[in-house]
């Protein structure tokens, strides 16, 4: 049966009896060569990936973002092109970047060939955007476990890459712990203001009841630093949740400097005052 909700190859419907070719003309969205996906069906960076494997006729490796979508990596955007490695002659096609490379770590997921988590990593740091590579490493990180010391393990197999110098930047600010590129956002601001880096995913508990898992802090301060998305202010009964959370911790002796969209990205400034502010009431600075 062919899932028409996912990237699929027109001659393998076509040989299934699944669908005529005026259907496969008419009634589908052609996304590549013989690739053709359902009209509505979200153009993500998963379904990009799939679709370049598709095309590539299975023969390859899924590189740089495409194999972070199939890891499971968060965050990608759709609009980024499906990248694959493979040798010969098979040149890019609009929406595929294919890469030559002699020498690349691989392992298969869904029945998909990939780079391997650390060489993804890899792959991502080597970008010019600092700042959005170690986003995406950072979802890459948190998405798979991958930590820094094995991307470093790649770097040191390719001493002669290109972007070596970039990549090491990257992966000095990396913290696998972010769930979401504005907490990454705000702790790389931190971090540059010269306050302590903070700790990701820091777990709290009274006793040995589990109270909540903080996006980052400090514990020997008790100072915590949360990032709310639309959702905290939006949803009513995520509203109620944090109330209570936050009045637990508060009771408990942490202070926790809650962060919004406007203040991480308009009042930067105001954001960073008020981490120090709440740092050097907790000792933390002199």
């Amino acid at each position: 049966m062919v899932d028409f909700d996912e990237p699929f190859a027109g001659t393998d419907a076509l040989a299934a009896g699944s669908v005529t070719r005026y259907q496969l003309r008419h009634h589908f969205v052609k996304l590549h060569r013989n690739v053709y996906v359902a009209p509505g069906v979200e153009a993500t960076a998963l379904l990009r990936a799939k679709a370049a494997w598709l095309w590539a006729g299975g023969g390859g490796v899924l590189a740089g973002p495409s194999a972070a979508a199939v890891h499971g990596t968060r965050w990608l955007g759709a609009s980024l092109p499906a990248e694959i490695v493979r040798p010969g002659k098979l040149h890019s096609t609009p929406g595929i970047i294919v890469r030559s490379v002699d020498d690349i770590e691989s392992c298969v997921v869904d029945g998909m060939t990939v780079t391997t988590p650390a060489r993804t990593a890899f792959d991502l740091a080597r970008g010019a955007d600092i700042d959005r590579c170690v986003e995406m490493v950072d979802a890459l990180c948190n998405a798979t476990g991958t930590k820094v010391h094995e991307i470093e393990v790649v770097v040191a197999r390719h001493k002669g890459a290109r972007h070596l110098t970039s990549i090491r930047k990257v992966l000095e600010l990396v913290d696998g712990g972010a769930a979401s590129p504005p907490e990454t956002h705000t702790r790389l601001l931190i971090v540059r203001s010269g306050l302590p880096v903070p700790e990701t995913q820091i777990e709290i508990y009274d006793g040995g009841r589990f109270v909540a898992r903080a996006d980052m802090g400090w514990k020997q301060w008790r100072v915590l630093v949360e990032y709310d998305g639309a959702q905290h202010w939006t949803d009513q009964v995520q509203r109620t949740i944090d109330i209570d959370r936050y009045a637990l911790l508060s009771e408990l002796g942490w202070t926790v400097v809650r962060v919004g969209a406007d203040l991480l990205y308009r009042r930067p400034q105001v954001l960073v005052e008020r981490v120090r502010r709440a740092l050097r009431r907790a000792g933390a600075l002199g």
